[in-house]
């Protein structure tokens, strides 16, 4: 199992940005493409994005296409998750892993996976 650390949130003000990382230590990522999650208070864990490393493909749930970006970092163990125009209900814990390259443009079941990483905290607030 491939260590996968996030980081990169905290307190901002509605409207304002951020930039998540999540890194895979130890090696690179393992299994083709890496997705972000994120959980807010009392709710379920829900999906936002994934990526496919090879060849950059990109898929968004509805929540978060136009403000949320996915992209790979120059190092083949880096994934971000920039994301703009921040809203309160963006208040969440933002978790990311690692699954599959398989191309198909579906939101992936946070039920699917077993192990997760700590996460980081974002909030938005006034």
């Amino acid at each position: 199992q491939v260590q996968l650390v996030e980081s990169g949130g905290g307190l901002v003000q509605p409207g304002e940005s951020l930039r998540l990382s999540c890194i895979a230590y130890g090696r690179t990522f393992k299994l083709g493409a890496v997705g972000w999650f994120r959980q807010a208070p009392e709710k379920e864990r829900e999906f936002i994005a994934h990526i496919t490393l090879s060849s950059g493909k990109t898929h968004y749930s509805d929540s978060a296409k136009g403000r949320f970006t996915i992209s790979r970092g120059n190092a083949e163990n880096t994934v971000f998750l920039q994301m703009n125009n921040l809203k309160p209900e963006d208040t969440a814990v933002y978790y990311c892993n690692e699954d599959v390259a398989d191309n198909l443009a579906i939101d992936w079941d946070p039920n699917d996976f077993a192990f997760w990483g700590q996460g980081t905290q974002v909030t938005v607030s006034s």
